[in-house]
């Protein structure tokens, strides 16, 4: 097992350049003109009013995804603690757990957010969707900084990380009362912030024997996002 914070002269080099090419990005993000949200973004293809519960399917069907987050956080306990109350820990250290808890969390809350933006498809509701996605999204990439390079730095990385993306989703929202949205900064948080946690994952090997399911998430948020994306 490598030791955390323990590289290659090769591999420091990929880090370094990693950290210069996520500078870019943000600047781009700062100085490119506003991204604004497609005027057809709250009309979805399956609109139909089953039970007295508007676009039926895409509200109900949030209670898979607070049963994973539910179940997320139930196994972490679980991995935590015995049933007679002592530690069991399946992370190395205590600190890794915070980032998960924090991303499991915001899966549950997630549920309720996209329920009621379904249930009632405006910009305002769609702040309570997006809100608990950043968060969670920057949670995740706090798990694999503390995985593969080390844990101390993803703790760290992790209450900046969630300030930006909250503030992503905040300033977004913002920026539409002003009318001039711009999608920019929530753009860098949700998808570079994920392809950085692959970039990482390809680059830094796992302390642990499933790390690799964590590019199967992503694929699977991924395939989530295409779906979105053509639920018009």
């Amino acid at each position: 097992m490598t030791p955390a914070g323990a590289f290659s002269h090769a591999t420091r080099k990929w880090l370094i350049l990693l950290l210069v090419f996520s500078i870019a990005v943000v600047l781009l993000a700062v100085t490119m003109p506003p991204t604004s949200q497609p005027h057809t973004y709250h009309q979805f293809a399956d609109q139909r009013t089953l039970l007295g519960i508007p676009n039926f399917m895409n509200v109900v069907s949030n209670l898979a995804i607070l049963l994973s987050g539910l179940l997320g956080l139930s196994y972490l306990w679980r991995s935590y603690r015995r049933p007679d109350g002592t530690e069991q820990r399946h992370f190395l250290t205590t600190a890794e757990y915070w980032p998960y808890v924090v991303l499991f969390a915001s899966v549950v809350l997630v549920a309720p957010g996209s329920a009621y933006y379904h249930w009632e498809s405006n910009n305002a509701s769609l702040l309570w969707d997006r809100l608990p996605i950043a968060v969670g999204v920057s949670a995740l990439l706090a798990a694999v900084l503390s995985d593969r390079i080390n844990p101390r730095l993803g703790l760290w990385a992790l209450p900046a990380l969630i300030f930006m993306g909250a503030g992503s989703v905040i300033y977004w929202y913002w920026s539409e009362q002003q009318g001039a949205g711009n999608l920019n900064y929530y753009i860098v948080i949700q998808f570079y912030s994920l392809l950085l946690a692959v970039l990482l994952s390809l680059l830094l090997p796992s302390r642990y024997t499933r790390g690799s399911d964590i590019n199967k998430a992503i694929g699977l948020y991924a395939v989530a996002k295409f779906a979105e994306t053509f639920d018009q």
